[in-house]
C-alpha cells in the first residue's frame, strides 16, 4: 500500500530565490503583452507565463503526488488549458493575443483560488474530527 504525502523529496523543491524569478518573469511577459508594448523579449516571455500559470494553479491543485508525477500531469494539464482557451477563443470569434493571456490568467488563478480553498476545507475539516476524537 501506498501512502500519499505532500511532502516532496528535498531535491525537488525549488528554491524561493527561483520561483520569485519565475512568477517575475512571467509576470513581465503578461504585462508586456497585455500593455501592447513591442519589446523582443515579449514572445519568449509570455509563452512562459502561458505555460507556467496554468502548470503552477494545476501543480497547487495536484498537492498529493510526488514531484515527477506532479510536474507531468501539471505540463500536460497546461499545454491542455491553452489549447481549450485558444479553441474556444476561435469558436466565438474572439481571437486577440491580449483576451487570451487574460483568459489564462484568469482561468489558472480561479484553478488555483479554488485548490487552494479546498485545501483549506480538507484541513480544517481534519482539524474539527482531530479534536473531537
Amino acid at each position: 500500500m501506498q501512502t500519499i504525502s505532500d511532502k516532496s523529496p528535498a531535491g525537488a523543491r525549488f528554491p524561493p530565490v527561483l520561483m520569485g524569478v519565475a512568477v517575475g518573469a512571467g509576470g513581465v511577459g503578461a504585462a508586456l503583452t497585455l500593455a501592447g508594448v513591442d519589446a523582443p523579449p515579449r514572445a519568449p516571455l509570455t509563452l512562459f507565463f502561458l505555460v507556467m500559470a496554468p502548470a503552477s494553479a494545476l501543480a497547487h491543485a495536484l498537492r498529493g503526488l510526488d514531484g515527477a508525477a506532479r510536474a507531468v500531469l501539471a505540463g500536460a494539464g497546461a499545454l491542455a488549458l491553452d489549447l481549450l482557451v485558444a479553441q474556444t477563443m476561435l469558436a466565438l470569434h474572439l481571437w486577440s493575443v491580449r483576451v487570451g493571456v487574460s483568459a489564462v490568467g484568469a482561468t489558472s488563478l480561479l484553478l488555483f483560488l479554488s485548490a487552494r480553498l479546498a485545501h483549506a476545507r480538507r484541513r480544517r475539516r481534519l482539524r474539527t474530527t482531530s479534536s473531537q476524537g
